[in-house]
């Protein structure tokens, strides 16, 4: 399982260098501060449309062209993986599909990864793991926040469609804000990403009463305990089981 660390990282140049070595970033349409060091020092880069980030912020959608031209504009280096294609959190599944369809449209040079959001149907989810080698997966509408008993409940729907009879997944999957291992570790998804690094290394609270001196520190004791964890490598739908896990 390939873990993303969103980014900016915050802190020095120094910090954010030392941080990434090695690592896996997503790197924002709103926020591509850390974009050249990543190209230089990550395993591997994928590039997010911002679209939550619009979305919480109340700025409305994604550029699309302005996006699409960014993207472009990258197309080639050796660490850029793939970039999700430009969706509506708190859209129509209409709206959605128009957007993957204008992106198919308009061509790219990176490969597209589309999102499918939870409150949209599994008739959607179904074409899109059918067609696409890689799809994610975006917590929205009731199922907003990932980790509750709803959401998983809601999860149990979406395995059922989206792996195959043997638990197997139809297309690789990538859990948006899922890079929590109380959650990864039970969905068999191939990429995972979070700021939980980004934004909690600066909190010197969470850390007890022996915190990590530097933001580098801190940023690479998160992150190191996040990725010591993999995900499923199948869907195997025992729900009683995780529910009761949880709750412990």
């Amino acid at each position: 399982m390939i873990h993303y660390h969103g980014t900016p990282c915050g802190g020095s140049r120094q910090d954010v260098a030392r941080f990434l070595v090695g690592r896996h970033a997503l790197i924002p349409f709103a926020r591509p501060d850390d974009l050249a060091v990543a190209l230089e020092v990550c395993q591997s880069v994928c590039l997010d449309n911002s679209a939550f980030t619009y979305w919480k912020a109340g700025k409305g959608d994604v550029d699309f062209d302005g996006y699409h031209a960014w993207v472009q504009s990258l197309a080639g280096h050796p660490r850029l993986d793939w970039c999700l294609i430009p969706d509506k959190i708190d859209g129509t599944e209409q709206q959605n599909v128009a957007l993957v369809t204008k992106w198919l449209r308009v061509g790219s040079k990176v490969i597209g990864v589309p999102v499918w959001h939870l409150h949209e149907s599994l008739d959607w989810l179904e074409y899109l793991v059918n067609n696409f080698q890689r799809v994610a997966l975006g917590s929205s509408g009731q199922w907003a926040t990932p980790g509750t008993d709803g959401w998983w409940r809601r999860i149990e729907s979406v395995m059922s469609i989206a792996c195959d009879t043997m638990g197997r997944p139809k297309a690789r999957l990538h859990g948006l804000r899922m890079l929590d291992p109380r959650i990864f570790q039970h969905i068999p998804l191939s990429s995972a990403d979070s700021t939980n690094a980004t934004m909690n290394a600066g909190i010197i609270k969470v850390f007890g009463q022996y915190p990590p001196a530097t933001q580098y520190q801190r940023l690479a004791v998160i992150a190191d305990r996040i990725e010591s964890n993999s995900s499923a490598a199948c869907w195997d739908g025992k729900q009683n089981d995780l529910f009761a896990l949880m709750q412990t």
